[in-house]
């Protein structure tokens, strides 16, 4: 039976565990939960850019930075098929879509649900972040065919109010519970790096772990420091500008132990991490990841890159899974 019942005790004991004790635990629990060497390969699209009215200080979309970044307005349906058609011939078994809104106008929503169908008949996972829904939203994305809904927590409870001031923890974890309800699978981690304390990562997987049920899948990211955002900044000339590997792989590691049917996935950040440093990740069982040039508007390690590392590390994609589906209430 998976555990959700955690206490911050116990979170704080896991991080405190000798490194290699609890990466040999954590792949243990990997190994007998998840196919060795199978790594889920995702992609991402933009289809959306730019003009995001919240103010998460480590967004270059938002429109409070000072990016240069330009809003545009919402793909024409046929360029994201078009995307996800290259996506899938790509290797990838799951094609995200994200769009930089608080939440999604009404307007929007035949064209949204048009998107999913077309992605879906390509039989593949298909994913959405588009900030904050209303259970209406979330029942129509469900209908239309979305396996997944992405929305982070981000970080610790204690620690949201000096990231973000625009919308409450709550309204987060409201937008996962219309999610759930609709019937559909949650994608839901946070980014690492943000000038939290250990304790902030303690109370950050504490949340995740403690929700009514687990994620299915869990994105965690480290900090890009993207000048003209607050944190890229305020962090960009500090020490706290990146995180430090170890500790980086001891917060994927305990995602993996509090979480074992989860799916851990290594997102913004991948680029600068060294090969030693995502193979260590991957032991501590991390198996999936975004794959390609690019996430949303910062770069990533590109597909090239990821299959030489593959090969030298002996991974394999994962092959695309049917679709989860979540029974709602």
């Amino acid at each position: 039976m998976t555990r959700s019942d955690w206490k911050r005790d116990d979170v704080r004991a896991l991080f405190d565990m000798p490194f290699l004790d609890l990466v040999f635990e954590a792949q243990r629990i990997h190994r007998h939960r998840h196919r060795a060497n199978e790594v889920q390969l995702s992609t991402l699209l933009s289809i959306k850019t730019g003009g995001c009215p919240e103010d998460c200080g480590y967004c270059s979309q938002s429109a409070h930075a000072k990016t240069g970044l330009k809003a545009e307005k919402l793909m024409d349906v046929d360029a994201v098929l078009e995307a996800a058609a290259e996506a899938k011939a790509n290797g990838s078994g799951r094609f995200c879509m994200g769009a930089a809104w608080r939440e999604p106008k009404e307007r929007d929503m035949d064209a949204l649900c048009t998107m999913v169908a077309g992605v879906k008949a390509m039989g593949i996972e298909t994913c959405m972040t588009l900030g904050m829904l209303t259970p209406d939203q979330a029942e129509r994305l469900a209908a239309g065919g979305l396996d997944y809904y992405n929305h982070n927590l981000d970080t610790s409870p204690e620690h949201y109010g000096a990231v973000i001031t625009t919308r409450t923890y709550q309204e987060r974890l409201d937008t996962l519970e219309h999610v759930r309800a609709a019937g559909m699978a949650v994608c839901c981690g946070g980014i690492i790096g943000m000038g939290e304390s250990r304790e902030d990562r303690v109370g950050f997987l504490h949340a995740l772990a403690t929700l009514p049920a687990h994620p299915e899948s869990v994105p965690i990211n480290a900090l890009v420091p993207v000048k003209g955002t607050v944190l890229g900044d305020m962090l960009a000339d500090t020490p706290l500008a990146k995180i430090d590997d170890i500790e980086f792989v001891r917060t994927v590691a305990v995602a993996r132990i509090l979480m074992p049917h989860s799916m851990v996935r290594l997102s913004a950040g991948r680029e600068s991490m060294s090969e030693a440093t995502q193979a260590l990740c991957f032991l501590a069982g991390a198996n999936s990841i975004f794959t390609g040039d690019k996430l949303l508007t910062t770069g990533n390690a590109g597909a090239g890159a990821d299959a030489a590392l593959f090969d030298k590390l002996g991974l394999r994609a994962m092959e695309a899974a049917e679709p989860a589906r979540v029974a709602a209430e």
